[in-house]
């Protein structure tokens, strides 16, 4: 069953996918369509979830599961995860590389490469509190509180020293 964002716990679990590249508003419209027909028909056990999820900055396919209805289980997320490989053969973008790094410079987002990162981070092109989308967050609580960060407070950190 799908639902807005708004509607599911704060508990619930979350799967962050970033985009290579920003989407068209073409491509948007066709991805919106593409996971309200998935999300709506996603099950676990033959038993339905409860759903939700956002597009966000045009890169952001973010996807939501209220598991205090129904628990995910190992199948259900082997067909989501087949469901983004779709999607990422279908738009040719990269939405599985979670070593790339999306920074938030005045209101523009920037993907890059870690290592590239980490030599920006030293030749003082970004600092540790550069936002960054922390996209290793599980909860809509986390995802609420702790996805654009600054650098400092997420894993990236541990490259920046």
């Amino acid at each position: 069953m799908l639902l807005s964002f708004d509607k599911l716990p704060l508990s619930s679990r979350v799967w962050v996918y970033a985009s290579d590249r920003k989407f068209t508003q073409k491509e948007i419209i066709s991805i919106r369509k593409d996971l309200e027909y998935f999300l709506s028909n996603w099950t676990s056990h033959n038993q339905n979830l409860e759903t939700a999820f956002e597009l966000r900055y045009d890169r952001f396919i973010i996807i939501a599961v209220n598991q205090q209805i129904n628990n995910t289980s190992g199948c259900s997320i082997d067909n989501s995860v087949r469901f983004m490989k779709k999607l990422e053969n279908k738009y040719q973008v990269d939405l599985f590389d979670k070593m790339n790094v999306i920074y938030k410079k005045d209101k523009h987002l920037f993907h890059k490469k870690l290592n590239e990162f980490i030599s920006m981070y030293k030749s003082n092109s970004v600092t540790q509190n550069t936002i960054v989308f922390n996209n290793l967050v599980n909860t809509i609580r986390e995802y609420k509180d702790q996805w654009e960060v600054p650098a400092k407070d997420s894993w990236h950190n541990r490259f920046m020293n």
